[in-house]
């Protein structure tokens, strides 16, 4: 029968380390264009439904994420389908609202492993909400946290971050502003959207052999860092090359600057795969770009459904909607 997983199921059965295991599985099972494909966005009006499916190659569950918009009341809702790609039989539906911060922070996690020079690392967050708190969490399953300092616009904001990251064992220390967050850092993250769609991060701002991960442009109009971030980049890591490339406001800002980013950027799979070094000195800077992918969410999505039918999590589809045989 189908298993089916509200977003407490979801937090339950969710753990950081197999999360990011299965995504390294994943992606070292060298995703192509066949297997995941572009998402698809139907627009009307103040609304809209976007659907990003995948394959995997490692012949783990398939499926489909979607996600519907209704912008004028800033409402959103997501759904998860996964089915065997055996017998096209649904396996099950997963509130993928929790999954969907969990799957970013995770592959964060997963390239910053990979990308930083090796030992504790240093933690700057550029915004404290949902994203950001994960981002750290995550971070901190793969390597020590030396300590965290964040910046967000309101006072309130960076003190309810460090009340509730409290449990972690690492300072976190509210900065007066971006620039002072950044200061010490050797991992940069940043998790929060300008108001006005200017960069939250500049270049300037940036020293040898820092790790920057990029979450918060994701489409054409938005901005996250300025073009001298890019311009600094020795080597730029994107979760999905071509949209990284064509459809993220940052490195189409940095396009228009001038400034080009072939040489020096490739495909997270092949990073993972060890098809591209990543860092090759200490003293180089890393940005890692990510748009989000359905790689992303189908391993994630498929380890909660796999350890929350283990643990009697969730509950059944009380009908059957079995594969059709023509």
């Amino acid at each position: 029968m189908t298993l089916l997983l509200d977003d407490a199921a979801v937090q339950s059965a969710f753990d950081w380390a197999p999360a990011i295991a299965a995504l390294r599985d994943a992606y070292a099972a060298a995703p192509d264009d066949a297997r995941f494909p572009a998402r698809t966005i139907a627009r009307g009006g103040t609304s809209f439904l976007r659907l990003m499916s995948g394959a995997p190659g490692s012949g783990g569950l398939m499926g489909v994420k979607t996600i519907a918009g209704a912008i004028g009341v800033r409402q959103f809702s997501y759904l998860i389908s996964l089915f065997d790609q055996e017998s096209a039989e649904l396996v099950a539906l997963l509130d993928g609202n929790s999954i969907t911060g969990y799957r970013t922070a995770a592959t964060s996690a997963l390239a910053v492993d990979l990308l930083a020079a090796p030992g504790p690392v240093t933690v700057a967050v550029i915004g404290s909400g949902f994203e950001a708190k994960k981002h750290v969490r995550a971070l901190a399953a793969v390597r020590r946290l030396e300590a965290v300092r964040v910046y967000s616009p309101r006072a309130e904001s960076r003190a309810r971050f460090a009340d509730e990251l409290a449990d972690l064992d690492t300072s976190i220390i509210a900065a007066e502003s971006p620039q002072a967050a950044v200061a010490i850092a050797s991992v940069v993250i940043c998790a929060a959207r300008s108001y006005d769609e200017s960069p939250i991060l500049l270049g300037a701002w940036l020293e040898p052999g820092m790790t920057v991960v990029s979450i918060g442009s994701t489409v054409r109009e938005q901005r996250e860092v300025d073009p001298e971030v890019i311009a600094r980049a020795d080597v730029v890591i994107a979760d999905v090359l071509e949209e990284v490339l064509h459809d993220s406001g940052d490195l189409i800002a940095a396009t228009q600057a001038g400034i080009d980013v072939t040489d020096r950027i490739a495909a997270l799979s092949d990073l993972v795969s060890g098809t591209h070094p990543g860092r090759t000195t200490t003293e180089q800077i890393v940005v890692y770009k990510s748009v989000g992918s359905a790689v992303q969410d189908l391993a994630v999505a498929a380890m909660c459904a796999d350890a929350a039918r283990k643990s009697g999590l969730g509950s059944e589809l009380p009908i059957r909607i079995p594969p059709v045989h023509k």
